[in-house]
């Protein structure tokens, strides 16, 4: 990708990093890849911008005033944004680029980095956030549900689909509820009427009103005419709520109202207006937790829960795994490794390896794995090292053995990959790593690595 720089017309790119040279030179040369590129001088700023929509990746460094690269991390996950994260680390953070790993970044590359590096890594990313986008636009998700607690939960949404009660949807993030409701959706008695998805955690209190129960001209600064909201437009469709447990005490006021009356009264407006529609919601929290905790109304939950479907987490469901990880392969080989391009195979070691990972991300994290994997993959078969993923095995390992373990392995495999690229040459592999020689060897050492395995013969 260095040779031939990848076209990623249509992204936008955030630099954050507290260093105004850093971000002027990353701006300059991310520029040449065709995306557009903004820059942010800490992660408070950047989550400002963020918030305003239209960012697709995040390159940040680590260490910042105010607010980290990792709190930034964790912020957007937490809020549900669907943004990649790539992010700087320099020698001796190395441990914390795995925990980021573990928390759902993207990538990371080590300070000082070779602009090529940097261009080979962000060209990567940025063509499969490309090829998802125009999967997404041009492909209905396909519902896997191979494992038993799948096919009951399938079971459940049959049942469900046919009544117009409203719905809870529970599951860590990452479990596919989105997709939940839309099949919820599409096996109802108004598949043919709109589907509406609005993310509660996004928006603040104001917008998600005006998205919701819409608003007359002059009700804002900005507000130049008058909107109909989503609970006016579904006219009898579905409309689904994400992150419910965001809600302000204020907005959770204003919803129950809805719920309870079927009526909106749109911001600037006087009069309250009818409303037909079908409410599915869902969160990644436990809402009678907060309820208990005087952050969510009982009374609201109530409404919300009439009926209720829980999705398991990935890791509970290991054949779904296995299944998805083909159905990925399968969706986005075109896309990540060019028209026409075979569909590389997975084999026993690497389905293996897969069902032994957590998976703290689900589906969504095994999705985006299974893309950077097809990036990296140029023969007929998917294989472990194609996986920017460390599995660590939890039976019996404590956490501070199993981050031990974790950062081991990755060490392993980081030094590894620059040696097979260096041909075993200790120096060439060192400043690949952004290592000293003498670093490098201590940890090969440490680990029995040695130089003559990756030497050519």
């Amino acid at each position: 990708m260095s040779e031939q720089k990848a076209n990623l017309s249509g992204l936008e790119i955030l630099i954050v990093d507290d260093e105004e040279d850093v971000r002027r030179g990353l701006m300059k040369l991310i520029s040449v890849l065709g995306a557009e590129v903004r820059c942010a001088p800490d992660g408070l700023r950047a989550l400002e911008i963020i918030r305003q929509g239209g960012i697709d990746l995040v390159v940040s460094d680590i260490r910042m005033p105010r607010m980290t690269g990792i709190e930034l991390l964790e912020a957007i996950r937490r809020e549900n944004l669907r943004i990649d994260v790539l992010l700087m680390t320099g020698f001796g953070t190395i441990e914390l680029a795995v925990e980021c790993m573990a928390l759902g970044a993207a990538h990371f590359i080590a300070k000082p980095f070779d602009n090529h590096d940097m261009l080979d890594a962000v060209g990567a990313i940025g063509q499969r956030l490309l090829a998802t986008r125009s999967n997404s636009t041009s492909r209905t998700t396909q519902f896997v549900a191979h494992d038993e607690s799948m096919q009951r939960l399938m079971g459940e949404i049959e049942r469900i689909a046919t009544t117009a009660l409203p719905v809870l949807i529970e599951g860590e993030t990452g479990t596919g509820k989105e997709l939940v409701a839309r099949e919820i959706h599409r096996r109802s008695k108004v598949e043919s009427r709109r589907f509406d998805a609005v993310n509660c955690a996004a928006l603040p209190d104001t917008l998600l009103e005006s998205e919701l129960f819409g608003h007359e001209k002059g009700a804002f600064t900005g507000a130049d005419s008058d909107r109909l909201g989503l609970f006016q437009l579904a006219k009898g469709g579905t409309v689904f709520l994400d992150e419910v447990a965001s809600m302000s005490p204020a907005f959770q006021g204003k919803l129950l109202r809805v719920l309870q009356d079927k009526v909106v009264r749109p911001l600037g407006g006087t009069e309250d207006v009818n409303v037909d529609f079908r409410l599915l919601a869902a969160t990644n929290q436990d809402l009678e937790s907060l309820v208990e905790a005087g952050k969510f109304r009982s009374d609201l939950l109530y409404r919300l829960r009439v009926l209720h479907l829980k999705i398991p987490a990935l890791r509970d469901r290991p054949d779904d795994i296995t299944a998805l990880a083909r159905h990925f392969v399968e969706h986005h080989a075109s896309d990540c490794r060019g028209p026409g391009a075979s569909i590389p195979a997975i084999d026993i070691e690497t389905d293996r390896f897969l069902r032994s990972h957590a998976w703290p991300g689900n589906v969504r994290e095994l999705e985006n794995a299974i893309m950077r994997a097809l990036v990296a993959c140029t023969g007929a078969r998917l294989v472990p090292h194609h996986f920017d993923i460390v599995v660590v095995e939890s039976d019996g390992v404590n956490y501070d053995e199993g981050k031990r373990m974790a950062i081991q392995r990755f060490q392993q495999r980081f030094v590894e990959d620059a040696l097979k690229s260096s041909c075993g040459n200790v120096s060439q592999a060192a400043t690949a790593c952004g290592l000293t020689r003498a670093a490098l060897q201590k940890i090969m050492k440490n680990l029995d690595i040695r130089r003559e395995n990756f030497m050519a013969r």
